[in-house]
């Protein structure tokens, strides 16, 4: 075991919900102290060792296979994921990270990449795939056949938390607002077992995005949650800050608001 990190200055976005708070840093110290974390898990979607087989645990469900358009966070612990969809020759996008764009996604076409002669291995790391990627606006994007997402902390049924910043459900809401994410479009998740809390830890408001399934090292979760999705951005939810710092994001406000 190896000794916390003092957490002075991690936790970027804490003081939006004190519960939340202490449930993230539970789970970023239980991570970092018992060996569990690659690198620092502070302020991060944390990468965990594991990270590998719970992708390939998860490439073995209908609902991958089936799969031919899938949208993916773009943080570490999701690297195996995204490097097999590219080599099982899935369309591709990734968001920039905290949406600090005019665009909010890139697409990963794997015949393009290959035809460029780009590895795989240098496009699924979040660097490589803001660098080759294309960059897409929402209304060119394809509608999902899966959604994976990032998360802190989970419990079974079907609740979730982020680092704190919002920017998966704003994401999410995006796509639901547009058609592009439907009522019936799995969202899952792979994260390692200590990130599966007590279902209580997690109180899911509105705006909030359920999962319909958890990956991890040790096994997989369908959660039949009963969490109704959100339809759409939930606007009243969105901080000051994300106003201030998405460049797209009040342009899009109006053009829902004018529909």
């Amino acid at each position: 075991m190896s000794e916390p990190t003092t957490p002075t200055s991690h936790a970027r976005w804490e003081g939006r919900d004190q519960n939340k708070d202490v449930l993230r840093r539970e789970v970023w110290t239980i991570l970092e102290t018992e060996g569990y974390a690659v690198g620092s898990p502070w302020s991060h979607i944390p990468n965990y060792v594991g990270a590998e087989i719970a992708a390939a645990r998860l490439a073995e469900l209908p609902i991958w296979k089936q799969a031919k358009v899938v949208k993916s966070n773009p943080d570490s612990a999701q690297i195996p994921v995204r490097l097999r969809a590219l080599q099982e020759g899935k369309l591709l996008y990734m968001p920039i990270p905290e949406l600090k764009d005019d665009y909010p996604f890139v697409l990963l076409d794997p015949a393009v990449l290959k035809e460029q002669g780009i590895p795989f291995e240098d496009v699924a790391p979040v660097r490589g795939g803001v660098q080759f990627g294309r960059k897409v606006r929402l209304e060119e994007m394809l509608p999902l056949d899966l959604v994976v997402t990032g998360c802190v902390a989970v419990t079974r049924a079907g609740g979730r938390t982020g680092k704190g910043g919002g920017f998966a459900d704003l994401e999410l809401g995006m796509l639901r607002e547009l058609g592009l994410v439907k009522p019936e479009t799995p969202v899952i998740t792979t994260v390692h077992s200590s990130q599966v809390v007590d279902d209580e830890r997690i109180p899911m408001l509105p705006h909030d995005s359920p999962l319909h399934w958890i990956i991890t090292p040790d096994e997989v979760i369908e959660t039949r949650t009963v969490y109704p999705a959100p339809h759409g951005i939930y606007w009243e939810a969105v901080q000051p800050d994300q106003f201030r710092d998405i460049p797209f994001l009040a342009d899009l406000q109006k053009k829902l608001a004018a529909k």
